[in-house]
């Protein structure tokens, strides 16, 4: 993983190394059985160079604490390693370019429960394992067993916790999804 994120460190695949303050690989437990997945470092993980620490990190920390995990137990990454300029989507051209080193990532880590927050994660895994992807909110909560890089995976989509921070009936949802995770950790031996 030391060499993955190296490797970030150093990447100029895309023009989003021009911009960013600091790359965000991801963190966490490397023998992780659950992996998070978002979709690009925001503004104070661009500071901080670490995923999820602004008010979306905050709600994520809350919602792992209330399923009793903690950041120590899983992986948390991004699609993207660098900020997109004003948190704007990633672009299909980034995604191409950045993408290799989460795949390298889930190779290491071999999560047995992935978990996508927002669309733009959703829609890569999904492409990824041959699904179609028909909208974060048709789709999350929901319970997939794939294959994702020839590792069997209980994919569960979510909404990301930065949209749940301005809709609160999307936070009852989130929190509803976190307890999906919960049943699965309960239900499966590890």
């Amino acid at each position: 993983m030391a060499e993955i994120a190296k490797e970030i460190a150093e990447c100029k695949k895309c023009e989003l190394w021009k911009s960013r303050k600091n790359v965000v690989p991801g963190e966490g437990n490397v023998d992780a059985n659950v992996m998070f997945i978002g979709e690009a470092p925001g503004y104070w993980e661009d500071v901080k160079g670490r995923p999820f620490v602004g008010a979306a990190g905050k709600l994520l920390d809350k919602l792992l604490e209330n399923i009793g995990l903690s950041r120590n137990e899983v992986f948390i990454g991004n699609i993207l390693k660098c900020r997109p300029p004003q948190n704007r989507d990633p672009r299909p051209d980034e995604i191409e370019a950045c993408t290799p080193y989460l795949d390298r990532q889930i190779r290491v880590i071999q999560p047995k429960i992935m978990v996508t927050l927002g669309r733009h994660s959703t829609a890569y895994i999904f492409n990824k394992v041959g699904l179609k992807f028909y909208g974060i909110s048709r789709l999350h909560g929901r319970i997939y067993e794939v294959t994702v890089l020839d590792l069997p995976v209980v994919l569960i989509p979510m909404y990301h916790p930065a949209v749940a921070l301005y809709n609160a009936r999307l936070k009852d949802d989130l929190k509803m999804d976190f307890e999906v995770l919960r049943n699965v950790l309960s239900e499966r031996v590890f």
